[in-house]
């Protein structure tokens, strides 16, 4: 089960996304320092317990509606290799476990291969922020992943439910920054792109 410590991290994950979030192809504000503010998310343990594994929604509140983007993290205790430089989003030293390498989760294996088990329902989502706790708040429709599908990851949020009901979908919830409660699909299944056969 996720065990969640009681430390401090410098820099903190949130000042790490401040600068990595608007160099992203996909960040959609026009602000270069983004005022972002932690809004909901969940965790997934790593079956070998080498790898922290966090799906954070965090919210930029700059523009003048709010923009929620949902970054999964993996947190490793030294450099992953043959993924590209954009993948890291930095380092940080951690009061408990020293030196943390935390990486983009979709550019890292264990994170995807836990978040293809969620959808699956081979995986329990874990509570954020409490150790040994699951988030029932956190829920799986449709069919997971198989070898024709793969798993594709929200990064903007949109507070709705709805989905193809052929796909699986993972759906939770995060807050903005008045107070009002959403609710998105962060992830679903999707066919797998095949590359193109030469005759």
């Amino acid at each position: 089960m996720a065990s969640i410590h009681r430390t401090t991290m410098a820099p903190t994950k949130l000042e790490l996304l401040t600068d990595w979030l608007p160099k992203q192809t996909w960040y959609v504000g026009d602000a270069q320092t983004p005022e972002l503010v932690k809004a909901g998310g969940f965790r997934l343990d790593d079956p070998e317990g080498t790898v922290g594994i966090e799906f954070m929604v965090v919210v930029d509140a700059t523009a003048q509606e709010p923009v929620a983007y949902l970054v999964p993290m993996g947190y490793r205790g030294a450099a992953l290799e043959d993924v590209p430089g954009e993948a890291l989003i930095g380092t940080s030293e951690h009061g408990v476990l020293g030196t943390r390498w935390i990486y983009d989760g979709v550019h890292d294996p264990v994170v995807m291969a836990q978040l293809g088990a969620l959808l699956r329902g081979e995986a329990m989502p874990q509570h954020q922020s409490r150790s040994d706790t699951p988030d029932p708040t956190v829920t799986v429709h449709g069919t997971g992943p198989d070898d024709r599908l793969d798993v594709q990851v929200n990064r903007v949020l949109r507070p709705t439910e709805a989905a193809q009901r052929s796909s699986g979908r993972l759906v939770a919830g995060w807050t903005w920054p008045d107070g009002t409660a959403a609710r998105g699909v962060l992830a679903a299944v999707a066919p797998r792109q095949e590359a193109a056969r030469t005759p």
